[in-house]
């Protein structure tokens, strides 16, 4: 693919840098890098919406169903999602802001838990309920959880404990051993930015800068965003154009093929569409996820997908599973595609997307 300085080329590569041949499922998480989760199921949970586009005859739930058997973890990069076990080691250690050294030390009942679960082995969090009780605590969404259940967030946090499964959603930790060597400062850094452009490029500055800011999360003490940028764009690692005033960042050397033509809908954690910035600059329009927004004040619908058609998103579709098959309300952010090439891509893909569903139901 040549080196973009057309919009509809920086459009072609978007799609291009995440969607290419349908591989196995390890492999394809692989490429990624990391694939971004959501608890809401409709119709089905974001990991596997982003999922069944990328790993040939995925079903819904089969990251779940064979995560035990996968190397990957489940970790917060700029978001809560799933990475090679390779990728989540650039996050540890974490460091811990409130001591000075930066080294979490748990105490008090975060410490109790690691001890039991060093003890027992894989622990579901139901089974601390007879050692620690019920008690419950504030949590970061201002709503009570359990305590334990805080403990075991924290804990997996700072890398003392990692997901080994999920039992019907629910995780199950046990005790890490220990981990590889960290990088230095710099080393790892560099890894992290490289990681986010495999995923999103080609990217704005502007909404690379902001994801960077959501990576102090995820991996605290980065260090600022513009010196690490600038330190990539002088060594070559990272190339630019602007397109229509925007300054679009990829990684240098980093070929895809185009994908075929074919409509497609996305999960609105999608890699092709996570960058709002990017999104209205090449497609038009400002799709939001509407989940959290008071039913009266939504424009697009609770769990809207957006509406791939070719390497445009031409609108969106609420789709829901009923006993008859697939119900699929479609929006348009423009005119309705006319001709017979439009309609049997949509029910081609609205059959893919039944086959994917039945599977969890």
């Amino acid at each position: 693919m040549p080196t973009p300085t057309t919009l509809n080329q920086i459009r072609a590569r978007v799609f291009a840098q995440t969607l290419g041949p349908a591989a196995k499922l390890g492999p394809a998480l692989e490429a990624l890098g990391f694939v971004q989760a959501d608890p809401i199921r409709a119709p089905a949970r974001a990991q596997d919406l982003i999922l069944r586009h990328r790993v040939a005859g995925y079903r819904a739930g089969d990251l779940e169903r064979r995560f035990a058997k996968l190397p990957i973890e489940e970790d917060y990069l700029y978001a809560y999602g799933f990475l090679p076990r390779g990728m989540a080691a650039l996050l540890h250690p974490r460091r811990d802001i409130a001591r000075r050294d930066g080294v979490h030390k748990p105490k008090g009942l975060a410490a109790e838990v690691l001890a039991h679960v060093r003890d027992r082995g894989p622990t579901h969090p139901a089974a601390l309920e007879a050692s620690f009780g019920r008690a419950r605590t504030l949590n970061g969404w201002g709503q009570q959880s359990k305590a334990t259940t805080r403990a075991l967030h924290f804990l997996q946090h700072y890398g003392l404990l990692r997901v080994v499964r999920r039992d019907s959603g629910i995780r199950v930790y046990e005790a890490v051993s220990e981990r590889p060597p960290p990088l230095t400062p710099d080393e790892r850094a560099r890894a992290i930015l490289r990681l986010v452009l495999r995923l999103q490029a080609p990217a704005t500055e502007a909404g690379l800068g902001h994801t960077f800011g959501l990576l102090r999360r995820g991996a605290p003490g980065l260090g600022p965003f513009r010196p690490l940028l600038a330190a990539m764009l002088k060594s070559g690692e990272i190339e630019t154009a602007e397109i229509e005033g925007l300054r679009y960042l990829w990684l240098a050397g980093d070929e895809r093929p185009g994908v075929p033509r074919r409509l497609r809908l996305l999960a609105p954690f999608d890699p092709i569409v996570w960058e709002r910035r990017r999104f209205e600059h090449l497609f038009g329009f400002d799709y939001r996820l509407e989940a959290y927004t008071p039913p009266k004040k939504r424009r697009f619908g609770y769990y809207a997908l957006p509406l791939a058609w070719g390497d445009r998103v031409i609108g969106w579709a609420n789709v829901a599973m009923t006993p008859h098959g697939i119900d699929a309300k479609l929006g348009f952010a423009g005119r309705e595609p006319k001709g017979q090439d439009f309609r049997r891509s949509l029910d081609a893909e609205l059959a893919r997307m039944q086959s994917f569903l039945g599977a969890e139901r």
